[in-house]
């Protein structure tokens, strides 16, 4: 349904806008006037990760906990569920790596600014008797490091600034947003790919060597030679019509051909491919896609 991505200096007050967010949320859904879908409110943050304010005291603690916070939106984020993601979230790229994968799963975004000025943060840091407090040199390093969000990038749009004078979060503003707002469709760059079985190799390897031997199998009993279109038999499952040319095709060339098909098809594999649809890497599909190639490529 909607990722709505709280960011703001360390211990400037996000928990309290997020869980104030919550609440109205939460009482919109509930109220007997709603008629929407079902949803519910998630609320995810370094506390309900079990992430420790140690884990910004360096690159190599707080990458992993980034990870950690990463993957839960992955698996929260979903059409029937608001997911707020409070955490520092103060590293445009973290934002826009989420923003993409909301854009996946075609859900609607939206940013909460809590804005404060860092010497509110550092006096509230020091006041803190939770346990939850960030080491002085930690804040002093983030508040440094801190990139603002902007409503001029798409992963931050729209943007709803909270001030640290402000009484509560502007709540109505931010439910049109999730609700009424436009849903990005995801792009190429954002789309999950489509990932082969495991014996997707295994199966192009094997079928397209296949059609090799079979071909050049046909051809001895025609004295080398065959031309126009014939029916090559596979397997007792696979079958295909090749067209070839009037004269005869080396095994040489039939091994190049093959090649150059595979070493295209194992990126697919591999990496996935954006092809819209489920890719068949069935033996008849691979074959069908062979002989095309063959028939594309083969010298006349």
């Amino acid at each position: 349904m909607a990722l709505i991505t709280i960011s703001g200096y360390p211990s400037s007050g996000k928990s309290r806008r997020a869980a104030q967010l919550k609440r109205h949320l939460e009482s919109r859904l509930a109220d007997p006037s709603y008629t929407g879908p079902s949803l519910s409110v998630v609320l995810l943050s370094d506390d309900t990760l079990n992430i420790d304010r140690s884990s910004y005291n360096d690159s190599r603690s707080e990458k992993p906990a980034r990870g950690t916070l990463f993957t839960a939106v992955q698996r929260s984020l979903a059409q029937n569920t608001i997911v707020i993601v409070d955490s520092l979230n103060y590293i445009k790229g973290f934002r826009y790596q989420m923003y993409c994968v909301a854009r996946e799963i075609k859900v609607r975004v939206c940013t909460v600014y809590v804005l404060a000025t860092p010497d509110l943060c550092k006096q509230w840091n020091t006041e803190r008797t939770d346990g939850k407090a960030y080491a002085p040199e930690t804040l002093a390093n983030l508040l440094q490091r801190y990139e603002e969000p902007s409503s001029m990038v798409r992963w931050d749009s729209p943007l709803f600034t909270v001030s640290w004078t402000d009484d509560d979060v502007p709540a109505d503003d931010i439910w049109r947003a999730i609700t009424e707002g436009v849903v990005k469709p995801p792009n190429t760059g954002t789309q999950a790919v489509a990932k082969a079985p495991t014996d997707a190799l295994r199966t192009l390897e094997h079928t397209t060597a296949s059609v090799v031997t079979a071909l050049v199998s046909e051809q001895a009993k025609y004295s080398g030679s065959l031309g126009g279109t014939t029916t090559i038999t596979i397997s007792s499952a696979v079958k295909v019509r090749i067209t070839l040319p009037p004269r005869n095709v080396t095994l040489s060339e039939l091994q190049r051909l093959k090649r150059q098909f595979v070493t295209m098809h194992k990126k697919a594999i591999t990496l996935g491919t954006t092809e819209k649809g489920v890719v068949d890497w069935s033996e008849q599909s691979v074959a069908d896609k062979f002989v095309v190639y063959l028939e594309e490529n083969m010298k006349h």
